[in-house]
């Protein structure tokens, strides 16, 4: 294949997505819009980041910001990749807008979460914390996602759905000791 037929097969799987992404937006409009599973959907959304504005730890909240964007970014890379390849899908969708990644997960659950578990005990074990945040999410939150038809994981295991939230988990953790969060000081000129 040349690259001009390679720029030809790109831009004719794009007319595809651009169909596709018409598809998800109807059924959007005529089947989510309104429907229980969507407002729960956008409860799921606004609640979280509300109790955490309500609950957070005053002195940590840049650092926990920057936490959960690290949280947001991974997890929809992640969910990029695995969607590309048919691991798991989301049936639900609640936006017409980008539907497949405008999901609660990625833009307030996990992130919150991440943010939450980073504030409560703070010198506690980071493994131990880790784990059962993830063990949580993983077995707990993702199978009730199941039951509720916003996710389907295919012949993906719950399992592997541990070990994602554990590195997200980690790769926050990192952020959040990380040094030098000092303010930028103005430089003098002479």
């Amino acid at each position: 294949m040349t690259v001009k037929e390679g720029l030809e097969q790109s831009d004719a799987a794009a007319e595809k997505l651009i169909e596709i992404n018409q598809i998800i937006t109807d059924a959007v409009f005529q089947a989510f819009l309104f429907s229980w599973q969507w407002w729960l959907g956008i409860i799921l959304f606004v609640v979280p980041w509300i109790l955490w504005v309500i609950f957070r730890t005053k002195h940590s909240t840049g650092r926990l910001l920057g936490c959960a964007f690290l949280t947001i970014a991974l997890s929809l890379l992640i969910d990029l990749v695995s969607l590309s390849y048919g691991l798991w899908s989301y049936p639900m969708k609640f936006s017409p807008l980008s539907p497949i990644l405008f999901l609660p997960y990625h833009l307030a659950l996990a992130p919150v979460a991440v943010m939450f578990v980073l504030q409560i005990k703070p010198k506690a074990n980071a493994l131990i914390k880790g784990s059962i945040f993830a063990a949580i999410a993983a077995f707990g939150g993702m199978n009730l996602f199941n039951a509720l038809e916003f996710y389907n994981p295919k012949n993906w295991s719950t399992f592997y759905d541990f070990f994602i939230f554990l590195f997200l988990f980690f790769a926050s953790y990192w952020l959040f000791h990380i040094q030098g969060y000092e303010k930028i000081a103005a430089r003098k000129h002479t």
